[in-house]
């Protein structure tokens, strides 16, 4: 019998990247992108995607469903946010994201590409 998570398996998607050693699974629906975002055990967003990606915070918003595992998000202003599977997610963009623990993080994530914020109207990150 195996113990692998089910949540980790190969999924049928439209696109499929791995960008900094993140697993991105990409469904599109109607407007909107269905991602699984497969996080690795030790990811950290200055060692693994802020060289990639040029800027020294991550500048998206995610919006989903942390469906396994944990990411600490730290923010500019150094408030620091847990999100732990199971556990609804709205991240505001300006942060900085890292796994915590030794399991995969998986996060279910809806988005409008560039127009995330603005579709979904995140609002600004308020430390608290």
């Amino acid at each position: 019998m195996s113990t692998a998570s089910p949540l980790l398996a190969p999924v049928k998607a439209d696109e499929r990247h791995e960008v900094g050693g993140v697993q991105v699974d990409i469904a599109k629906t109607g407007n909107v992108r269905v991602k699984r975002m497969i996080y690795p055990p030790g990811f950290n967003w200055d060692a693994n995607l802020k060289t990639v990606v040029g800027t020294d915070m991550c500048m998206h918003a995610h919006v989903g469903f942390m469906a396994q595992g944990q990411i600490n998000v730290r923010f500019a202003d150094g408030c620091v946010v847990e999100y732990k599977a199971p556990q609804f997610v709205a991240v505001e963009p300006g942060h900085q994201g890292y796994v915590v623990g030794d399991e995969p993080a998986v996060l279910i994530e809806f988005d409008f590409e560039g127009e995330t914020v603005n579709r979904l109207g995140v609002p600004p990150h308020k430390h608290g």
